[in-house]
């Protein structure tokens, strides 16, 4: 995804949150918002493009990682702002929460690094993490202990 300048619109946005065991797929991201921080796969919803369609696409780009896309679990709002502190770009992230099926994670596109990461360890603080994404993970290991197997 090309870098754009200012646009005042919200942006819809996909997140796949992809739980496998005690594990969560994570990237750390090239682009803004939140460039060198971990958070979890996604991006742009394309104009026509369903939502979980959205999640599972910007999944396989950024980690080749497949799954089964379950439920939106909650969206969230991201902010890219200058150095000035001006709002250049405003995301809404809808979460979609997603059964891992196949694939080891290999960082392309716009993810410098994708790798699967205990739940536990992200309360830590070892890794630089974007906004909310320990509760989330928390929380989507939580609906998948209810999904039958």
């Amino acid at each position: 995804m090309p870098y754009q300048p200012t646009d005042p619109r919200p942006i819809p946005a996909a997140i796949a949150v992809v739980v496998r065991d005690t594990q969560v797929l994570l990237v750390r991201r090239a682009n803004p918002p939140d460039a060198g921080l971990w958070g979890f796969p996604g991006g742009r919803i394309d104009p026509g493009e369903p939502l979980f369609d959205a999640a599972i696409r910007e999944l396989a780009e950024e980690t080749g990682v497949s799954a089964d896309p379950l439920r939106v679990i909650t969206a969230l709002d991201a902010f890219d702002h200058d150095g000035t502190g001006t709002l250049r770009r405003h995301f809404i992230l809808v979460a979609v929460l997603c059964r891992w099926t196949a694939g080891d994670p290999i960082a392309a596109d716009d993810a410098l690094e994708a790798r699967w990461i205990e739940i536990t360890a992200l309360k830590e603080g070892h890794l630089p993490l974007s906004r909310d994404v320990a509760e989330l993970a928390d929380h989507a290991a939580a609906l998948m202990a209810e999904v039958p197997a």
